[in-house]
Protein backbone atom coordinates (compact mmCIF):
# COMPACT_ATOMS: atom_id res chain seq x y z
CA UNK A 1 0.00 0.00 0.00
CA UNK A 2 1.53 3.51 -0.98
CA UNK A 3 2.04 6.52 1.40
CA UNK A 4 -1.11 8.37 2.55
CA UNK A 5 -1.02 11.94 0.73
CA UNK A 6 -1.39 15.48 2.94
CA UNK A 7 -1.23 17.61 0.14
CA UNK A 8 -4.38 19.64 -0.27
CA UNK A 9 -4.62 20.47 -3.66
CA UNK A 10 -5.21 24.61 -3.85
CA UNK A 11 -7.69 26.51 -5.98
CA UNK A 12 -9.67 22.80 -6.79
CA UNK A 13 -13.02 24.24 -7.92
CA UNK A 14 -11.58 27.35 -9.99
CA UNK A 15 -9.13 24.52 -11.53
CA UNK A 16 -12.14 21.88 -12.36
CA UNK A 17 -14.09 25.20 -13.45
CA UNK A 18 -11.70 26.23 -15.87
CA UNK A 19 -11.26 22.16 -17.48
CA UNK A 20 -15.11 21.07 -16.52
CA UNK A 21 -16.24 22.11 -20.21
CA UNK A 22 -13.29 21.55 -22.51
CA UNK A 23 -13.64 18.91 -25.23
CA UNK A 24 -11.06 17.16 -27.83
CA UNK A 25 -10.23 19.33 -31.02
CA UNK A 26 -10.81 16.26 -32.63
CA UNK A 27 -14.30 15.29 -31.09
CA UNK A 28 -12.23 12.15 -29.11
CA UNK A 29 -11.74 11.72 -25.86
CA UNK A 30 -9.73 14.87 -24.20
CA UNK A 31 -6.08 14.47 -22.78
CA UNK A 32 -5.24 15.89 -19.54
CA UNK A 33 -1.75 16.64 -18.60
CA UNK A 34 -1.16 17.63 -14.95
CA UNK A 35 2.63 18.31 -14.86
CA UNK A 36 3.02 18.46 -11.17
CA UNK A 37 0.77 15.42 -9.88
CA UNK A 38 1.37 15.71 -5.94
CA UNK A 39 -1.39 14.15 -4.17
CA UNK A 40 -3.67 14.20 -7.60
CA UNK A 41 -6.01 15.97 -5.97
CA UNK A 42 -6.41 18.36 -9.32
CA UNK A 43 -6.63 14.75 -11.46
CA UNK A 44 -9.02 13.42 -9.07
CA UNK A 45 -11.59 16.37 -9.80
CA UNK A 46 -11.83 16.51 -13.51
CA UNK A 47 -11.65 13.19 -13.57
CA UNK A 48 -14.80 12.89 -11.71
CA UNK A 49 -15.54 16.71 -13.39
CA UNK A 50 -15.79 14.53 -17.18
CA UNK A 51 -17.59 11.65 -15.58
CA UNK A 52 -14.01 9.29 -16.33
CA UNK A 53 -14.67 10.83 -19.89
CA UNK A 54 -10.96 11.93 -19.93
CA UNK A 55 -7.63 10.43 -20.72
CA UNK A 56 -4.98 11.52 -18.19
CA UNK A 57 -1.31 12.16 -18.62
CA UNK A 58 0.60 12.99 -14.86
CA UNK A 59 4.04 13.82 -14.32
CA UNK A 60 5.66 14.00 -10.80
CA UNK A 61 9.63 14.10 -9.89
CA UNK A 62 8.33 12.26 -6.34
CA UNK A 63 8.62 8.37 -7.05
CA UNK A 64 5.96 8.49 -4.29
CA UNK A 65 3.83 10.97 -5.95
CA UNK A 66 3.25 8.32 -9.09
CA UNK A 67 3.08 5.44 -6.56
CA UNK A 68 0.22 7.37 -4.63
CA UNK A 69 -1.36 7.95 -8.19
CA UNK A 70 -1.13 4.50 -9.87
CA UNK A 71 -3.47 3.59 -6.76
CA UNK A 72 -5.68 6.73 -6.46
CA UNK A 73 -6.29 7.13 -10.53
CA UNK A 74 -6.97 3.58 -11.16
CA UNK A 75 -10.27 3.30 -12.67
CA UNK A 76 -11.07 6.66 -12.89
CA UNK A 77 -10.02 7.76 -16.46
CA UNK A 78 -10.42 6.14 -20.02
CA UNK A 79 -6.38 6.12 -19.99
CA UNK A 80 -3.93 6.67 -17.01
CA UNK A 81 -0.50 7.74 -18.05
CA UNK A 82 2.13 7.86 -14.94
CA UNK A 83 5.79 9.34 -15.52
CA UNK A 84 8.22 9.81 -12.90
CA UNK A 85 9.54 12.79 -14.58
CA UNK A 86 9.97 16.52 -14.70
CA UNK A 87 7.09 18.79 -16.38
CA UNK A 88 10.08 20.12 -18.77
CA UNK A 89 10.50 16.65 -20.44
CA UNK A 90 6.75 16.79 -21.42
CA UNK A 91 7.47 16.71 -25.16
CA UNK A 92 9.87 14.03 -24.79
CA UNK A 93 7.19 12.32 -22.70
CA UNK A 94 4.43 13.11 -25.18
CA UNK A 95 6.31 11.79 -27.76
CA UNK A 96 7.00 8.36 -26.43
CA UNK A 97 3.50 7.70 -25.38
CA UNK A 98 2.55 8.62 -29.79
CA UNK A 99 0.27 11.51 -27.83
CA UNK A 100 0.49 14.45 -30.76
CA UNK A 101 -1.77 17.11 -29.19
CA UNK A 102 -3.31 17.85 -25.27
CA UNK A 103 -6.11 19.68 -24.64
CA UNK A 104 -5.84 20.83 -20.87
CA UNK A 105 -2.70 21.46 -18.70
CA UNK A 106 -2.07 22.41 -15.51
CA UNK A 107 1.26 23.44 -13.30
CA UNK A 108 0.70 23.73 -9.61
CA UNK A 109 4.15 25.04 -8.94
CA UNK A 110 3.75 24.86 -5.09
CA UNK A 111 5.97 22.54 -3.09
CA UNK A 112 3.61 19.39 -1.93
CA UNK A 113 3.03 19.13 1.52
CA UNK A 114 3.62 15.52 0.88
CA UNK A 115 7.05 16.77 0.24
CA UNK A 116 7.48 19.08 2.95
CA UNK A 117 5.95 16.65 5.58
CA UNK A 118 7.65 13.07 4.67
CA UNK A 119 10.76 14.01 1.80
CA UNK A 120 13.44 13.64 4.46
CA UNK A 121 15.52 16.14 2.22
CA UNK A 122 15.17 19.35 4.37
CA UNK A 123 12.80 21.33 2.48
CA UNK A 124 11.28 22.36 5.67
CA UNK A 125 13.09 24.67 8.39
CA UNK A 126 10.87 23.16 11.12
CA UNK A 127 12.50 19.53 10.89
CA UNK A 128 16.13 18.74 11.24
CA UNK A 129 16.64 17.02 8.00
CA UNK A 130 19.84 16.79 5.53
CA UNK A 131 20.49 19.72 3.40
CA UNK A 132 18.90 18.07 0.08
CA UNK A 133 16.15 19.72 -1.20
CA UNK A 134 15.94 17.92 -4.83
CA UNK A 135 12.34 17.39 -6.03
CA UNK A 136 13.71 14.15 -7.82
CA UNK A 137 16.88 11.67 -7.35
CA UNK A 138 19.51 13.85 -6.15
CA UNK A 139 21.94 11.86 -7.69
CA UNK A 140 20.63 13.70 -11.24
CA UNK A 141 21.38 17.32 -9.57
CA UNK A 142 24.69 19.31 -10.60
CA UNK A 143 24.62 20.28 -6.60
CA UNK A 144 22.49 20.18 -3.30
CA UNK A 145 21.60 22.54 -0.97
CA UNK A 146 24.33 21.50 1.21
CA UNK A 147 26.80 22.23 -1.60
CA UNK A 148 25.49 25.94 -1.53
CA UNK A 149 25.65 26.54 1.73
CA UNK A 150 29.25 25.09 2.59
CA UNK A 151 31.23 25.63 -0.54
CA UNK A 152 29.64 28.79 -2.65
CA UNK A 153 31.70 31.98 -2.13
CA UNK A 154 29.54 34.28 0.50
CA UNK A 155 28.92 36.95 -2.15
CA UNK A 156 27.14 34.07 -4.55
CA UNK A 157 24.89 33.06 -1.40
CA UNK A 158 23.96 36.30 -1.13
CA UNK A 159 23.19 36.97 -4.72
CA UNK A 160 21.19 33.72 -4.98
CA UNK A 161 18.89 34.09 -1.55
CA UNK A 162 18.20 37.92 -2.55
CA UNK A 163 17.62 37.22 -6.65
CA UNK A 164 15.27 34.15 -5.53
CA UNK A 165 13.44 35.89 -2.35
CA UNK A 166 14.09 39.25 -2.27
CA UNK A 167 15.28 38.84 1.19
CA UNK A 168 16.60 42.60 2.13
CA UNK A 169 18.32 40.36 4.69
CA UNK A 170 20.72 38.25 2.40
CA UNK A 171 24.19 39.69 2.88
CA UNK A 172 23.75 39.51 6.39
CA UNK A 173 22.38 35.69 6.40
CA UNK A 174 25.19 35.01 3.97
CA UNK A 175 27.81 36.36 6.18
CA UNK A 176 26.77 34.17 8.94
CA UNK A 177 26.55 30.84 6.91
CA UNK A 178 30.20 32.07 5.95
CA UNK A 179 30.93 32.68 9.62
CA UNK A 180 29.62 29.29 10.94
CA UNK A 181 31.16 27.07 8.24
CA UNK A 182 34.44 27.97 8.89
CA UNK A 183 33.47 26.50 12.06
CA UNK A 184 31.83 23.45 11.10
CA UNK A 185 29.83 21.92 7.84
CA UNK A 186 26.22 23.14 8.08
CA UNK A 187 24.47 19.94 7.73
CA UNK A 188 20.77 20.09 8.58
CA UNK A 189 17.75 22.44 8.02
CA UNK A 190 17.23 22.99 11.50
CA UNK A 191 20.74 23.64 12.03
CA UNK A 192 20.71 26.29 9.00
CA UNK A 193 17.24 27.86 10.28
CA UNK A 194 19.09 28.96 13.64
CA UNK A 195 21.99 29.99 11.72
CA UNK A 196 19.76 31.88 9.46
CA UNK A 197 17.87 33.63 12.74
CA UNK A 198 21.18 34.29 14.31
CA UNK A 199 21.46 36.90 11.45
CA UNK A 200 18.99 38.63 12.03
CA UNK A 201 18.47 42.24 13.70
CA UNK A 202 16.69 42.36 17.12
CA UNK A 203 13.18 42.94 16.75
CA UNK A 204 10.19 43.92 19.25
CA UNK A 205 7.23 41.18 18.86
CA UNK A 206 7.06 38.25 16.31
CA UNK A 207 8.82 38.22 12.95
CA UNK A 208 5.45 37.68 10.08
CA UNK A 209 6.73 34.93 8.55
CA UNK A 210 9.75 32.47 9.84
CA UNK A 211 13.21 34.54 9.25
CA UNK A 212 14.15 31.20 7.35
CA UNK A 213 11.50 31.03 4.63
CA UNK A 214 13.03 33.27 2.30
CA UNK A 215 16.18 31.40 2.22
CA UNK A 216 14.73 27.95 1.82
CA UNK A 217 12.58 29.31 -0.56
CA UNK A 218 16.10 30.03 -2.56
CA UNK A 219 17.92 27.50 -1.98
CA UNK A 220 15.11 25.11 -2.94
CA UNK A 221 14.31 27.47 -6.78
CA UNK A 222 18.19 27.06 -7.18
CA UNK A 223 18.87 23.66 -6.30
CA UNK A 224 15.66 22.50 -8.61
CA UNK A 225 16.28 25.28 -11.10
CA UNK A 226 12.73 25.65 -11.04
CA UNK A 227 12.54 29.18 -12.86
CA UNK A 228 14.22 27.75 -16.27
CA UNK A 229 12.07 24.46 -15.90
CA UNK A 230 9.04 26.76 -15.70
CA UNK A 231 10.36 29.22 -18.60
CA UNK A 232 10.70 25.87 -20.55
CA UNK A 233 7.69 23.40 -19.24
CA UNK A 234 5.46 26.76 -20.32
CA UNK A 235 6.77 26.45 -23.93
CA UNK A 236 6.73 23.41 -24.25
CA UNK A 237 3.32 23.30 -23.01
CA UNK A 238 1.99 25.47 -25.46
CA UNK A 239 3.55 24.07 -28.38
CA UNK A 240 2.10 21.01 -27.72
CA UNK A 241 -1.96 22.41 -26.70
CA UNK A 242 -4.36 21.42 -29.86
CA UNK A 243 -6.34 24.21 -31.08
CA UNK A 244 -8.96 25.98 -28.18
CA UNK A 245 -6.62 24.16 -25.59
CA UNK A 246 -6.29 25.58 -22.13
CA UNK A 247 -2.83 25.88 -19.87
CA UNK A 248 -3.65 27.00 -15.86
CA UNK A 249 -0.43 27.65 -14.47
CA UNK A 250 -0.91 28.19 -10.16
CA UNK A 251 1.96 29.97 -8.81
CA UNK A 252 3.16 30.82 -5.07
CA UNK A 253 5.73 33.69 -5.42
CA UNK A 254 6.17 36.61 -7.43
CA UNK A 255 9.39 35.47 -9.58
CA UNK A 256 7.02 32.50 -10.76
CA UNK A 257 3.99 34.83 -11.42
CA UNK A 258 6.09 37.72 -13.59
CA UNK A 259 7.38 34.39 -16.01
CA UNK A 260 3.44 33.08 -16.64
CA UNK A 261 2.58 36.39 -17.08
CA UNK A 262 4.68 37.34 -19.37
CA UNK A 263 4.89 34.14 -21.54
CA UNK A 264 0.56 34.71 -22.05
CA UNK A 265 1.46 38.28 -23.10
CA UNK A 266 3.83 37.61 -25.86
CA UNK A 267 1.03 34.87 -26.57
CA UNK A 268 -2.19 37.29 -26.18
CA UNK A 269 -0.11 39.78 -28.57
CA UNK A 270 0.83 37.55 -31.32
CA UNK A 271 -2.69 36.98 -31.80
CA UNK A 272 -2.36 33.43 -30.89
CA UNK A 273 -4.29 33.42 -27.35
CA UNK A 274 -6.75 34.71 -25.10
CA UNK A 275 -5.68 35.07 -21.37
CA UNK A 276 -7.48 35.83 -17.99
CA UNK A 277 -6.77 39.48 -17.28
CA UNK A 278 -6.32 39.23 -13.68
CA UNK A 279 -5.42 35.89 -11.71
CA UNK A 280 -7.57 34.05 -9.87
CA UNK A 281 -7.14 33.54 -5.77
CA UNK A 282 -8.36 31.18 -3.32
CA UNK A 283 -11.64 32.38 -1.40
CA UNK A 284 -11.15 33.32 1.86
CA UNK A 285 -13.49 30.10 3.11
CA UNK A 286 -10.28 28.42 1.21
CA UNK A 287 -7.49 30.37 3.12
CA UNK A 288 -9.35 29.95 6.46
CA UNK A 289 -9.01 25.83 6.06
CA UNK A 290 -5.79 26.09 4.78
CA UNK A 291 -3.49 29.27 4.79
CA UNK A 292 -0.94 27.87 2.22
CA UNK A 293 -3.59 28.86 -0.89
CA UNK A 294 -3.11 32.81 0.44
CA UNK A 295 -0.43 33.19 -1.74
CA UNK A 296 -1.96 30.94 -4.51
CA UNK A 297 -2.53 32.70 -7.96
CA UNK A 298 -4.04 31.07 -11.31
CA UNK A 299 -3.55 32.21 -14.52
CA UNK A 300 -5.12 30.85 -18.06
CA UNK A 301 -4.14 30.76 -21.68
CA UNK A 302 -6.45 29.18 -24.53
CA UNK A 303 -4.78 28.42 -27.39
CA UNK A 304 -6.98 30.26 -30.17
Amino acid sequence: MSEISVHKAVLLHEVVEAFAAQKASDGKIPWYLDGTLGGCGHALAIADALKGEVNIIGLDQDPKAIRRAEESLKGKARQVILENDNFLNLDVILAKHGIPNIDMMLLDLGISSDELEASGKGFSFQKDEPLIMTFGDPAKHLFLATDIVNHWKEEDIANVIFGYSEDRYARRIAKKICEYRAKKQIETSSELAEIIKGAMPRMKGKWKIHPATKTFQALRITVNDELNALKEGLAKGYGRLAKGGKMAVISFHSLEDKIVKDFYKNKERAGDAQISKKPIRATDEEIAENPRSRSAKMRIIQKL
